[in-house]
């Protein structure tokens, strides 16, 4: 008499290894690092056109404030944009198709399934941000040092640190997308709530009472975007510190996705 065929153990890795062969086949996951490339360079190239006029017609206190890396990085305001709708299509996609159901088939364990969509999610993130950023510095400093004003180079005091901490917020970006994505289930709605948060809240800071101020020193696009800044901001003296709290605001905004 013939064992009872025994059920493959499907392990972590093996979810992790479908996750990333899912995300790759996906076209939308090119067309979308793809148009962060370019949207990214294209938006140096245009805010750095105009740089060398601007800086001749400064004073001298604006001099002073001249941070020519932090100049270099104003594309990542659209990049987390274009970056959050990676990390949202990493869940929804699978709504809108159906797969979702095939793949918790797969994987039962619905926390297994999401932590390896984490995974995959901010890790390419952290790569495309990361090449985004370095690309964009190094093309807006050509430009600047073309049109003979102050430029910055990766040696430079606190320049690596701002450009890497650029990628290090992108992905933290990706990971609030992911999380977005998993609570609504739906791809329109989890990027409302994204643009909402990274775009409408820090327009209208200034309305806030005095007593939630200090949530926007971790806030995206306010606090902890001074990590890609080199000159010291008076409002918010601890960039790395701002991160980490937006960070840790992420990581709960992913236990409730959880």
């Amino acid at each position: 008499m013939s064992a009872p065929a025994t059920t493959p153990r499907v392990t972590f890795a093996h979810t992790l290894r479908a996750e990333w062969i899912k995300l790759r086949s996906l076209r939308s996951t090119w067309y979308t690092v793809g148009g962060l490339m370019v949207v990214g360079l294209g938006i140096t190239a245009l805010s750095m056109s105009s740089a060398g006029q601007e800086y001749r017609s400064a004073t001298a206190a604006e001099r002073a404030d001249w941070d020519p890396t932090s100049l270099s990085l104003t594309a990542y305001l659209v990049a987390q944009l274009i970056i959050g709708v990676l990390g949202i299509l990493v869940v929804t996609s699978e709504y809108a198709t159906g797969l979702m159901q095939t793949s918790l088939a797969a994987t039962p364990r619905r926390h297994r399934l999401l932590a390896a969509k984490v995974v995959v999610a901010t890790a390419t993130a952290m790569v495309a941000g990361q090449a985004l950023m370095f690309a964009v510095f190094l093309l807006g400093q050509a430009l600047l040092a073309g049109q003979d004003v102050p430029s910055a180079r990766l040696g430079d005091p606190g320049v690596l640190s701002a450009v890497a901490g650029g990628g290090f917020y992108l992905s933290a970006i990706a990971l609030l997308a992911v999380a977005l994505g998993t609570i609504m289930r739906a791809t329109a709605g989890a990027l409302a709530t994204l643009v909402g948060i990274v775009f409408l809240i820090p327009a209208f800071g200034g309305l806030f009472p005095s007593s939630l101020e200090g949530i926007l020193a971790i806030w995206p696009s306010q606090g902890a975007a001074v990590v890609l800044t080199t000159v010291p901001d008076p409002q918010y003296p601890h960039p790395w510190l701002n991160l980490g709290g937006m960070c840790l605001g992420v990581a709960a905004v992913l236990a409730a996705a959880f």
